[in-house]
């Protein structure tokens, strides 16, 4: 079964969290999510009750560990754009998601994630749009 490491923004906003989760609930079809805790509606921009050192060990762990990532990244987040970097230097596919939409119509995606040809953008603008465009890519 493949591992999917799912990132999207929890100390920079939580406000994506109910895509975060139809999100994680379609990709657990195609297989095993390794990060479903971020699709949970408990998880607040606080983040977790495990130390950082103890959060970034556990997910150095499941990027080395995953057949591909795949990002929701219409939130800007520090942490999801390591996340990317650490990934494309395993040679990991990586999958972005980006919504435009009424709410976004004044922000663009970061250069950095965009102009970068080894990931793959998927530009959507409602979640029913990115479970059809992802349905057809994986």
């Amino acid at each position: 079964m493949k591992k999917i490491y799912f990132a999207g923004s929890i100390t920079g906003g939580r406000d994506d969290a109910p895509i975060y989760a139809k999100l994680i609930e379609y990709l657990k079809t195609k297989g095993n999510v390794l990060t479903e805790h971020l699709g949970n509606s408990t998880l607040l921009s606080t983040g977790e009750k495990l130390t950082n050192e103890e959060i970034y060990i556990r997910d150095v762990d499941w990027i080395k560990e995953a057949d591909i990532v795949i990002a929701e990244v219409t939130k800007p987040s520090l942490g999801v754009g390591y996340e990317l970097g650490f990934a494309e230097k395993l040679n990991i596919p990586i999958i972005c998601l980006y919504r435009e939409d009424e709410t976004n119509k004044d922000k663009r995606l970061s250069a950095m994630i965009d102009g970068n040809k080894y990931n793959t953008i998927i530009r959507y603008k409602d979640i029913n749009d990115i479970l059809f465009k992802l349905n057809k890519l994986l």
